[in-house]
């Protein structure tokens, strides 16, 4: 068995960890950190655990924890780990970081995207980016992980098939829209229930902190420099991300030359669903569909009159956008079958 380590576990995304792990057939959850909750049992703060992870909470810092385990999960701020990764390193424990702080290939992305110098970017080269439909084969051998951020997980996949098939020349436009969940378990006058309740609020129209990678991501597929540009909307439901971009190729392509290029490469992926249904209630991805799933769903529309292809995806924003992705890169890590633990379908909102 693999033991694994959770620091930061009281939060969402370490909750979904948390869910996930204690069913999976090869791991046990050693530990689990709360700084705010030691000594606490998890259903104290993940009640949907009650009989499922029976564990308490640990005062460990993230070195006692690496101690412990053959795999630590990283889930905490962005911008912790950045300072706490380098002495972990030393202990030999491989790391699966949830947080933005080992996401970006080059150092200098971290002062434009989020305004502080990378510390340590000796590591930061060794880590890869925990898209496993993208980097299967360096995940095999790797130690360090770094899992994508959720809005820029939803948008790769929709564009990836595009940027590899060179269809990608002009500015691509971004429409995002995120539960609220996607803030975190930290309250603020923006994410208060009154506040955020039957409101759609842009909150950010342009310079989304995922720019950088979804353009690092796409530019390695395509070989060239992608430019992409986005705006991120809050909405009115809890769990779940739509992203719908729009690509202006230099030719427009018919249905079938796209359908070729997401077939190519995701026809295989046991994760990676179509959602295009002409007659049916869901025509196109909604996130619906995907709650509960580390599923990502992908459709695409041609809109002739202007020239434009639109691709859509859906996830749910704390598994394929996080805890999904992180477990599915260990399994791939670990040798096991990467849909281990994750083979679930996602629920039914009715």
């Amino acid at each position: 068995m693999t033991t694994v380590g959770i620091v930061g576990a009281s939060g969402y995304a370490g909750g979904e960890l948390l869910r996930i792990l204690s069913l999976h057939p090869h791991v046990d959850v050693e530990v689990a950190t709360s700084q705010g909750h030691a000594g606490e049992n998890v259903f104290k703060v993940h009640p949907n655990l009650k009989g499922i992870a029976d564990l308490t909470f640990s005062g460990d810092s993230p070195e006692e924890a690496a101690t412990k385990v053959d795999i630590l999960f990283m889930a905490v701020p962005h911008g912790t780990s950045n300072r706490q990764i380098p002495k972990l390193s030393e202990t030999g424990v491989k790391i699966i970081d949830m947080s933005a702080d080992f996401r970006f290939r080059n150092p200098a992305d971290y002062p434009v995207w989020y305004g502080w110098n990378h510390t340590s970017p000796d590591i930061l080269e060794k880590f890869v980016y925990g898209m496993p439909e993208l980097h299967r084969n360096e995940l095999k051998s790797c130690r360090f992980v770094a899992v994508p951020g959720c809005i820029a997980s939803s948008a790769i996949y929709s564009l990836a098939p595009l940027a590899k098939a060179g269809l990608l020349k002009e500015v691509t436009v971004i429409d995002a829209k995120i539960g609220s969940s996607g803030s975190g378990n930290k309250h603020s006058a923006a994410t208060h229930f009154s506040e955020r309740y039957n409101s759609i609020r842009i909150y950010s129209p342009f310079g989304h902190r995922h720019i950088g990678e979804i353009e690092q991501e796409l530019s390695l597929l395509a070989g060239s420099k992608i430019t992409v540009t986005m705006s991120a909307h809050s909405v009115n439901m809890v769990r779940g991300i739509m992203t719908t971009a729009s690509v202006f190729p230099e030719e427009m392509p018919d249905a079938a030359m796209v359908w070729k290029t997401y077939r190519a490469m995701y026809g295989n992926e046991p994760f990676v669903r179509f959602m295009m249904d002409k007659n049916g209630l869901y025509r196109y991805p909604d996130p619906k569909l995907v709650v509960g799933s580390n599923f990502v769903d992908l459709g695409f529309a041609l809109d002739s009159h202007v020239n434009r292809i639109i691709a859509i995806g859906s996830i749910d924003n704390l598994i394929k956008g996080s805890a999904g992705n992180a477990v599915q890169s260990m399994n791939i890590m670990e040798g096991f079958d990467e849909r281990e633990g994750l083979m679930m379908a996602p629920m039914r909102l009715v």
